[in-house]
C-alpha cells in the first residue's frame, strides 16, 4: 500500500502545503494540484455537493502522484469515516470535535483491531486492487491514515487539550470561521480573544506533540500563522483561488 508522505513529513518536523476543493471536481484537478506543489489536497463534503464516487474518482485520480488525497466529511459517523477510507481517502478531517470522548470514538473508527473498530475489505480502492498480505495490509492503512480534528467551537477550544491527548489524533486544524461565529465575534480574526484561541490551539499541540493545522485566504496570514507554529498549510479554497485570480485579471485589463 501506498504511504501517506505527508504524515511523515509532518512527523518528521517538516511542513506540508496543500489546499481545499469544495466545487471543481474535473479528472486532471489533482494534476494541477500537483503540478503547482501542493502536497495535499482536501476535498470537502460538509458544505460541498461532492458524493462519495467523486471523491473515489478524485482520489483515483491521485494515484502516482506526489499528491496526498484527504477528506472532510460531511457526518461524523463510523459509517461515513470507514466507507470515505474504503474508497482511499489517506486521513479525515473531522468538523466540530468538542470532547474527548468524541475524539476517542472518531480514532477508534478508522483503525483496525485491535486498535479500533474499521471494518474489513481488502482487494478493494485503498489498497489499490492489490492481493498480498492483509495483516501488513491493516498495520500498513493505521499507520497511514492521518486523523485531523477541526477545533472550531468554543466547546471545543476549551476541550483541546483533552482531545488531542487522545492516541490516535494526529493534528488540530484551527477552524476560524466557525470558531469566530462561536465566541460571538464573527470574523473578527484580530480580536485579542480570538488571537488568545490560536495561542492556546497551538499551546495544546505542543503539550501533547500533535501538529498544528490552518487553512489561510491569504498569503500574508499564512506566513503570520506559520511564524506562529503552524506546520501542516492550506492555502486558499477552489472557489477563491479561480475567482480572485479572474477578479484580478479583469479588473487590470478593464482599467
Amino acid at each position: 500500500m501506498r504511504g501517506n508522505a505527508v504524515k511523515d513529513k509532518l512527523k518528521g518536523g517538516g511542513t506540508a502545503f496543500g489546499t481545499m476543493i469544495f466545487e471543481f471536481d474535473s479528472p486532471g484537478l489533482p494534476t494541477i494540484l500537483a503540478n503547482a506543489g501542493a502536497d495535499y489536497v482536501i476535498y470537502d463534503m460538509e458544505h460541498s455537493g461532492l458524493s462519495v464516487t467523486d471523491i473515489k474518482r478524485q482520489i483515483a485520480y491521485c494515484r502516482g502522484l506526489d499528491l496526498v488525497p484527504l477528506v472532510r466529511p460531511g457526518k461524523k459517523t463510523y459509517a461515513e469515516c470507514a466507507r470515505l477510507l474504503d474508497v482511499g481517502a489517506m486521513g479525515l478531517m473531522l468538523p466540530m470535535v468538542e470532547t474527548r470522548e468524541e475524539a476517542e470514538a472518531i480514532a477508534s473508527w478508522v483503525r483496525y483491531p485491535p486498535h479500533g473498530v474499521r471494518g474489513a475489505i481488502f482487494g478493494g480502492a485503498h489498497d489499490d486492487y492489490t492481493g498480498g498480505d492483509v495483516a501488513a495490509k491493516m498495520k500498513a492503512a493505521d499507520a497511514r491514515t492521518m486523523v485531523i480534528v477541526l477545533i472550531e467551537t468554543k466547546k471545543g477550544l476549551e476541550n483541546v487539550e483533552e482531545i488531542l491527548s487522545v492516541d490516535g489524533i494526529d493534528a488540530a486544524h484551527l477552524g476560524q470561521f466557525d470558531l469566530s461565529l462561536s465566541m460571538g465575534i464573527p470574523a473578527a480574526f484580530d480580536r485579542p480573544e480570538f488571537q488568545a484561541a490560536i495561542d492556546r490551539l497551538l499551546a495544546a499541540c505542543e503539550k501533547t506533540g500533535k501538529i498544528p493545522a490552518c487553512m489561510a485566504t491569504d498569503v500574508a496570514t499564512a506566513k503570520e500563522w506559520m511564524g506562529r507554529g503552524f506546520r501542516m498549510v492550506g492555502y486558499s479554497f477552489d472557489i477563491a483561488l479561480l475567482g480572485g485570480a479572474l477578479r484580478q485579471g479583469l479588473d487590470s485589463l478593464k482599467s
